[in-house]
């Protein structure tokens, strides 16, 4: 008998404000410096936010400003998020490293589902959530809910002066 990989344990809304509410430093693991990328569209939006954003891409050297290292393994700081933008078969060694610098999550974006890394996380003592995107979780959870993700104070979807 098979089992099928129930990836909903991984999106519990307390455990994801509880992580959006503690985290400082997001270590952002294929953060790219394309403007039209979804990893740095995060990227600029958790910075805009006052998240210490550090990109792990060999591929780019600094993106924001900030020095872009290796792996995980090569950040100086320590880290409160591992946010993942890779294939999900990348994420098990992802999910090593994570736990080799003593990171407290381990956040996978939208489709990054890998139930290894997800165990390989847990057992490191890592809280995980799977198949979010932070930006929109933040987002929904700090009332900044917009396609530009900025707040417009605006409670209806009617605009001013038409009744």
């Amino acid at each position: 008998m098979t089992t099928t990989f129930d990836v909903s344990r991984y999106q519990d809304p307390l455990a994801i404000q509880r992580v959006l509410h503690r985290a400082r430093t997001i270590a952002i693991v294929g953060l790219s410096s394309n403007h039209l990328r979804p990893s740095h569209f995060v990227g600029f939006y958790l910075r805009r936010h006052g998240f210490r954003v550090i990109p792990v891409n060999p591929r780019e050297s600094e993106i924001f400003g900030e020095q872009s290292f290796k792996s995980l393994i090569d950040v100086p700081v320590p880290v409160d998020v591992v946010n993942v933008f890779r294939a999900p078969d990348a994420l098990p060694g992802i999910a090593r490293e994570a736990v080799a610098i003593g990171a407290a999550n381990l956040w996978c974006q939208f489709s990054v589902i890998n139930e290894e890394g997800g165990r390989i996380a847990e057992a490191g003592g890592l809280s995980v959530i799977m198949d979010r995107c932070i930006k929109v979780e933040h987002a929904r959870y700090a009332g900044r809910m917009h396609w530009l993700g900025l707040n417009t104070e605006r409670i209806t979807s009617v605009r001013g002066g038409l009744q």
